[in-house]
């Protein structure tokens, strides 16, 4: 595959969780080791040919991974704010090394973080009673993690999920923080429809634009309104369907893609992460994502 696309992912992907280990472990007095479920998403990815992995957020769901290790945040059913939310230490940064030391030389790797305004909207704030306040905290402690990430990582992606929701007109002073003295390249994600925010997904500083143009093809219009150098992911699997993608099927939507971003297209992914999904599912869809872009852009 032509060396300026490469395929990746968004962020998670499924594990086969024993439960009941954790379970026994717990009471017992022990604490499960992670690893094998890091493993299992890794090594899906890099058999499927996938150049970019990530960690596959195994541990906690998406917003608990990083709630769980801030200052200010308890976590009930939901996270709830009862203080100053700050930076107290690297979050992800262990597994990061430790997907390290599984991936072969060639491979590259995409750490993750969600975005400020996500987490906002995701909370019970107890302490702030003021959105905004409460998300440039987020944005301040985010950069942070970034920075430890940084010299780990080839990539850092950002997760915007609500963008598509309600995009604050702080939306890109939020990604500024966080991607502020980050040296390696940058990405925001934002799944969903996002044709009412493209101007001003436009202008968010980061080096690639990554949405769902699989699950909501209305994007190629939207975008394709405006005459941007923007480097774009092009979703290009569902993560919301079961259905597996043919070769062919995916070899078609790339080339749409090619019609409306030309060379701007540098990765290919699934529209979203894919933790929702079967293992099988997942991988197969992965694999077949990784064949199509090779039949476009050659080997």
């Amino acid at each position: 595959m032509s060396r300026k696309v490469k395929t990746t992912v968004i962020g998670s992907y499924p594990a086969d969780i024993d439960r009941m280990e954790f379970i026994q472990e717990y009471f017992n007095g022990r604490e499960v080791s992670w690893n094998k479920y890091i493993r299992s998403a890794v090594n899906d990815m890099i058999a499927a040919g996938i150049d970019i992995v990530s960690d596959g957020q195994t541990r906690d769901p998406f917003i608990n991974i990083f709630t769980r290790k801030l200052k200010g945040c308890r976590l009930r059913s939901r996270t709830e704010i009862i203080d100053k939310v700050e930076y107290a230490g690297p979050i992800t940064l262990e597994d990061y090394k430790y997907v390290r030391e599984l991936m072969p030389e060639k491979k590259e790797l995409i750490g993750l973080v969600v975005g400020p305004h996500t987490l906002s909207e995701s909370v019970v704030d107890l302490h702030y009673k003021d959105k905004k306040e409460l998300a440039f905290d987020f944005a301040y402690a985010l950069n942070q993690e970034a920075k430890a990430l940084q010299k780990h990582v080839d990539m850092i992606s950002v997760d915007e999920p609500f963008f598509s929701n309600s995009m604050p007109e702080y939306g890109k002073e939020l990604i500024a923080i966080i991607t502020k003295d980050i040296t390696c390249p940058t990405r925001l994600h934002a799944c969903g429809d996002v044709s009412n925010i493209v101007p001003e997904l436009l202008e968010m500083p980061v080096d690639v634009l990554s949405h769902e143009f699989k699950a909501s093809p209305q994007l190629f219009d939207a975008f394709g309104e405006y005459d941007s150098s923007k480097k774009i992911c092009l979703g290009a699997v569902r993560s919301d369907n079961v259905q597996v993608e043919t070769i062919d099927e995916i070899v078609g939507h790339i080339e749409k893609g090619i019609s409306v971003f030309g060379e701007h297209i540098s990765q290919l992914a699934p529209d979203c992460g894919q933790r929702l999904l079967p293992r099988d599912i997942a991988f197969k869809k992965l694999k077949n994502l990784v064949s199509a872009g090779e039949k476009v852009y050659g080997r």
